[in-house]
């Protein structure tokens, strides 16, 4: 590690932390349904003239099973437009390239991983889809479907919060008024933020210039002639921001924001990096506010912030050393006034081993698939980090609204188990955590490992699975398990080694879903039946969930829950990488 790359990392650390009380408290606003100074001017007569075309009466809540079946009802309509977006495209307008359809196993695998805020691409943009794809069918889907977290984690909070209602408000007030008033704002923000640094907004056809490579003509002679390349344009800044800001991933570029086109800058960089985890922080506080404690939402902060640090922290060595194939090549690792030195495979110079390992962990951590390093060129010890925060359920900040119900999810557990250590029945926020809420909690974690090591098993056993897998050995298998965590986990992220087949792309589809909607429906029900209890007050034997100690008895059960179920998956993975000298 160097001087310069720490500083660069708590400097964000900094800001971030900084970011969250202003953002999280207005999020509460939102939540709450206060009228937004300056703001409402604007997007006030879009919300009610958005109410008036639906049929929707915002003031009409819902109970978790209304609420639910909402979320469920508007989840489907956008995969089935999206899907005729996909499957249509060459006969809709804005596509310069006369790019074909997709085909259906891809177009299934799209349509599930946008709706579902994973983002996993097993296509390159820039080739594949037209403008009107990726604005109409992208870019609205990464809007909505953060936004439909962001309103199910506001059902949450409501039923954490209140005392023996039942109800849990109105999900489409919420989704709209998410939509106008944080996710809008905050894009057009970033929008113009990252347009400054270069990256381009243009409905312009793509264009064609010559490079400074030259090829060689024949086997002899001086003849040479300029080899051109074509650069895909589009509106890609707005896509960038938003696919950030909504904790969605992916890339209008194949590359992704390693490429200069989405990320030009270190400016660039920090700013879309800084975004990924914008939003998942704020609303902790947000929890807080709503919750009547803000001590609780702090809490919950501390504990994933310090699992990430030791994520960054971890990592950063292995990548800063290098593996022992590049030692033993002679590479010069270390760091000079001219290179950051460590494994710069497939990175970019101008983020360099720092500014990579933050990013990855970071978007592991969230449930954001986009990368600006290669992923499958880390060292075996730095990848286990990416593959641990996924491991861990993605709680550590996690996706807008899911990551913070999954916690809520997690915490319940360590509630539980605390209670057992004091011989008292469980309680969080004055609410008695009974035998339903548990075994909810339980199916709602459980989920995402089961799924995960049940369709890896698949994957790397049949014939059709195997075809995706382009590397042998443990690398192989690093990268077929991180595929399943990635779409189990809603993430979108991707080793470069497992490639799209019907076989895969529909077993992913399948990943995706059960990963966003299983942890769905156990979180609502936990906030319905929370929603009706009393609260009881404080005594002198209640555990008290905003002391550092319940911090660590909450980061404790995260990492043992990972542990227990995926180490001995990892040691197959990335441990024998490792171990192998072979990363």
């Amino acid at each position: 590690m160097n001087a310069n790359g720490v500083a660069q990392i708590v400097f964000y650390l900094v800001v971030l932390t900084l970011l969250v009380p202003p953002l999280g408290r207005y999020i509460a606003w939102v939540y709450e349904g206060r009228r937004i100074p300056g703001l409402a001017r604007v997007f006030g007569p879009v919300e009610r003239g958005t109410y008036r075309l639906l049929r929707i009466d915002p003031e009409k809540e819902q109970d978790w099973k209304g609420y639910t079946g909402a979320v469920l009802v508007f989840s489907a309509v956008g995969f089935g437009l999206l899907y005729l977006v996909l499957r249509l495209q060459e006969h809709l307008p804005l596509n310069p390239l006369g790019l074909p359809g997709m085909s259906w196993s891809l177009a299934f695998n799209t349509s599930t991983s946008f709706i579902t805020n994973t983002n996993w691409q097993f296509y390159a943009g820039e080739s594949t889809l037209s403008y009107l794809s990726q604005m109409l069918g992208l870019t609205v889907q990464n809007f909505v479907s953060a936004a439909a977290g962001m309103a199910i984690l506001a059902a949450v909070i409501r039923g954490f919060a209140r005392r023996g209602s039942g109800s849990l408000g109105n999900f489409w007030a919420d989704i709209v008024r998410v939509t106008l008033y944080v996710l809008i704002p905050l894009a057009v923000v970033w929008t113009l933020v990252l347009g400054s640094q270069g990256v381009m907004q243009t409905f312009s056809d793509p264009v064609t210039y010559q490079t400074l490579e030259a090829r060689t003509l024949g086997t002899t002679g001086p003849d040479k002639q300029p080899v051109t390349q074509t650069i895909v344009r589009g509106p890609v800044a707005s896509q960038i921001a938003i696919k950030q800001l909504g904790t969605n991933g992916g890339g209008y570029y194949n590359t992704n924001s390693a490429t200069p086109l989405e990320n030009p800058t270190p400016l660039s960089n920090f700013f879309e990096v800084l975004a990924v985890l914008l939003i998942p922080a704020a609303l902790t506080y947000t929890f807080g506010v709503m919750v009547g404690s803000r001590a609780q939402g702090w809490a919950l902060y501390a504990a994933m912030m310090a699992i990430l640090v030791v994520g960054i922290f971890a990592a950063l060595p292995y990548e800063q050393r290098g593996s022992q194939v590049l030692r033993a090549t002679g590479v010069e690792l270390s760091a000079s006034a001219n290179s950051p030195g460590g494994n710069l495979q497939d990175k970019e110079v101008r983020f360099g081993i720092a500014n990579s390992v933050l990013w990855g962990t970071t978007t592991t951590a969230a449930s954001n698939g986009s990368v600006n390093s290669g992923l499958d060129a880390w060292t075996g010890g730095a990848a286990v980090v990416p593959l641990t925060m996924l491991g861990v359920g993605e709680v550590v900040f996690g996706g807008v609204g899911s990551g913070l119900y999954g916690m809520l999810l997690m915490v319940l557990i360590a509630v539980f188990i605390g209670g057992l250590m004091v011989g008292r029945t469980p309680e969080y926020l004055g609410k008695k955590i009974e035998a339903r809420e548990i075994k909810l909690a339980s199916i709602g974690i459980l989920a995402m490992p089961v799924g995960v090591l049940v369709l890896t098993a698949v994957a790397v056993s049949v014939g059709a699975g195997k075809a995706s897998i382009f590397n042998a050995g443990p690398q192989g298998f690093a990268e077929s398990l991180y595929a399943y965590m990635s779409q189990f986990n809603n993430n979108g992220s991707a080793m470069a080694g497992y490639g799209f087949k019907d076989f895969s792309g529909t077993l992913g589809g399948v990943a995706m879903l059960f990963g966003r909607f299983i942890p769905i429906l156990a979180a609502m029900a936990v906030a319905g039946a929370l929603s009706t209890k009393k609260v009881t007050p404080a005594g002198v034997g209640t555990l008290r969930t905003a002391s550092p100690t319940f911090v660590v008895t909450l980061i404790g059960v995260i990492i043992l829950v990972a542990a227990l179920t995926f180490v001995p998956a990892f040691v197959l993975g990335p441990v024998a990488t490792q171990a192998g000298g072979l990363f």
